[in-house]
This record gives structure tokens, sequence and C-alpha cells, in this order.
């Protein structure tokens, strides 16, 4: 980790995230005694995604048109863009939006362990939960510290597969609005 964290120092990174599976206690001790700090716990989630919709938020297939509204969106709760995992979703046809209002309000690269989604609201992200056919891979990363987001889930009938816990060092900007983060970033 020491290797890593040079090389970023050496890249001029302004920050390092990791998720640190949650019940390894050592990797836990290691981390903070380097100077990372916990962000979050993050549930793996995992069942069969509800169905149904949030009346006012309907979702679709992300369109190549629609790669300004999510870059304004993530944007507006993450401080930056992740353009180049929407382009890549886009071309895999993994993608979707939510439209809340007559303009995208969230949407997902997928809704897997390495996919992410960002959403102005819960409704926005329980809208694309409910819009997915199924969770790849182990399931999707649900932020605990988002307790009515969390809650709905296990209400409608996910199970937590095992947690993780968000670890930052340096530069971290908490996120201002709903999101499920992926494993890779």
């Amino acid at each position: 980790m020491q290797d890593v964290m040079q090389r970023a120092a050496d890249r001029g990174t302004p920050g390092i995230r990791l998720l640190q599976a949650a019940h390894h206690r050592r990797s836990l001790s290691l981390y903070a005694k380097l100077g990372f700090q916990v962000r979050d716990v993050l549930a793996v989630m995992q069942g069969s995604p509800p169905k149904g919709e949030i009346p006012g938020y309907p979702t679709r297939r992300a369109a190549p048109a629609d790669m300004q509204g999510c870059t304004a969106v993530c944007r507006r709760v993450h401080g930056h863009d992740r353009a180049g995992e929407v382009r890549d979703a886009l071309a895999q046809g993994t993608a979707l939006v939510v439209e809340h209002d007559g303009r995208i309000s969230g949407y997902a690269t997928d809704l897997a362990l390495f996919a992410h989604a960002v959403g102005e609201s819960n409704e926005d992200l329980k809208a694309l939960i409910m819009a997915a056919e199924a969770f790849g891979g182990p399931g999707i990363l649900v932020p605990t510290t988002n307790a009515e987001l969390f809650r709905w889930c296990l209400q409608q009938g996910l199970r937590v597969m095992y947690l993780m816990t968000l670890m930052t060092i340096g530069l971290y900007t908490p996120p201002q609005g709903a999101y499920l983060p992926a494993v890779s970033y």
C-alpha cells in the first residue's frame, strides 16, 4: 500500500480511495495507520430487483444524446463527471436514465458491483433499481449512511451479502445527492 501511495504522490493525485472488506480487521487497522479515514460503510446487496415505478420518475435506456444530462447530474452530486464510464456503458447498452420534471435527474452505468449510479434524490435511485433486470455479480453497493435508501432496499427484499468500508486519504468531497458507488471507484 505504501508503494501505491507513493505512486499516487509522484503523479500528483490529490486523493486515494479504497474499499476495504469490513470483516478484515487487520486491513482496516493497516489503512487507518497509514492515514486513511472511514467515509462510509457500504452494503453489497443482492436479490431480485423490485418491479414497479416511482410516480414522476420514469426510467429508460440511455442514449448518446443523454450524455450531457448524465454529466450534469454527476457534477451536481460529486463535483466532477464520470463521462468515460458513461460513454462505455452507452456502448455496452447497460446505461439507464431517470427523468424528473422533464429532465435527467439520475443515471446508472448498470446495476452491479463494478458500475455506479447517481441521482439527485433517493427517488431517482429507487426508480433506477426498480428498472434493473438483475443485479450484476455480487450485487449493488448501497451506502448504509443513506438510511432511507438502505431501509427501502431491505423492505424490497434485497439482502446484505457483505459489508465494505469506503476509506480515503487526501481530497474527498462528500456527495451532495444519492449515489451507488462502484467497487472500482
